[in-house]
């Protein structure tokens, strides 16, 4: 297949870009700089220059595809609502190009907020006043005849190179002097490597994204007070507990983040998708030195 990847230079984008390759499919990334191209060389990847405010490059790069898989989104969230409205416009935009054929569109999602205190499942929709609304949209051009499908990252997506919620967390330690955890730290995270997230997406894509929505989750969720003895270990500090009232002076924002209990089921991807997750899990991979790089 000739796939067009946007994020393809991303931490999980690349995965996706390497696994599609390594598959056998041809792959143009959306570029929006000289590095961007020069990474998408390097890769083995043609180039497609563009951003997700230009619209045109959005369509004609889904024009010359059979499918289009969307991982690029600004995680700047000093302007969150800004960036979901730019990523819900991109969505409709690709889509545009998509609708009466049956090349599948991939958007991507979270599980974050999916379904606190309970177990998620892919048949959970997301709340429709979240500012994200990536699903929103896919599900929105589904109706109108694209063959749209959704897949659900974790928090927690792992791996070298990893600069996502994790290191965020090892940042706040080092700042504040201790690993800290909410209550009693029971609250679950789910993860998964990006390798065996990559694949989710390239099954999906293979199998013309069948079903609406697909959990790219390799463990259900790991206690949050694991993942903040792992990190006061590798940094030698204090692993502490906080109230939920004392949880905003230690990690700030972040804090609605770190206390939510989000487990998560990846079971009928699985069934789907014929999807079985191989690499290290989060703990283990937290527990190596390229987390802990100063």
């Amino acid at each position: 297949m000739r796939v067009f990847v946007t994020g393809a230079t991303g931490f999980v984008g690349s995965a996706v870009v390497a696994d599609l390759i390594a598959a056998g499919h041809s792959v143009t990334g959306l570029a929006r700089s000289d590095a961007g191209a020069a990474a998408l060389t390097a890769m083995g990847a043609a180039v497609h220059q563009g951003s997700l405010e230009d619209h045109a490059s959005l369509r004609s790069g889904a024009a010359a595809s059979d499918g289009v898989l969307h991982l690029a989104f600004n995680h700047d969230f000093s302007k969150f609502a800004d960036n979901c409205e730019l990523d819900r416009r991109a969505i409709m935009a690709l889509g545009e190009e998509l609708k009466g054929s049956e090349r599948p569109l991939i958007v991507t999602s979270g599980v974050a907020l999916l379904a606190p205190g309970r177990l998620a499942t892919e048949d959970d929709a997301a709340a429709r006043h979240f500012p994200r609304v990536s699903e929103a949209a896919a599900e929105d051009l589904a109706e109108q005849g694209v063959r749209a499908g959704i897949v659900r990252l974790p928090p927690t997506t792992h791996g070298e190179g990893d600069h996502g919620f994790v290191p965020r967390l090892i940042a706040i330690a080092r700042e504040k002097g201790a690993a800290a955890y909410i209550g009693d730290g029971n609250n679950r995270w789910p993860a998964a490597h990006r390798v065996d997230a990559a694949h989710v997406y390239r099954l999906a894509l293979e199998q013309g994204a069948s079903a609406r929505r697909y959990h790219a989750i390799a463990e259900e969720g790991v206690p949050f007070k694991v993942i903040a003895e792992v990190i006061g270990k590798r940094l030698g500090l204090p692993v502490v507990s906080k109230s939920p009232d004392e949880a905003e002076a230690h990690f700030g924002w972040f804090a609605r983040f770190t206390g939510v209990d989000v487990p998560t089921s990846s079971a009928k991807t699985r069934a789907a998708l014929g999807w079985a997750p191989k690499e290290i899990g989060l703990i283990e991979d937290l527990d190596q030195p390229y987390y802990f790089k100063a």
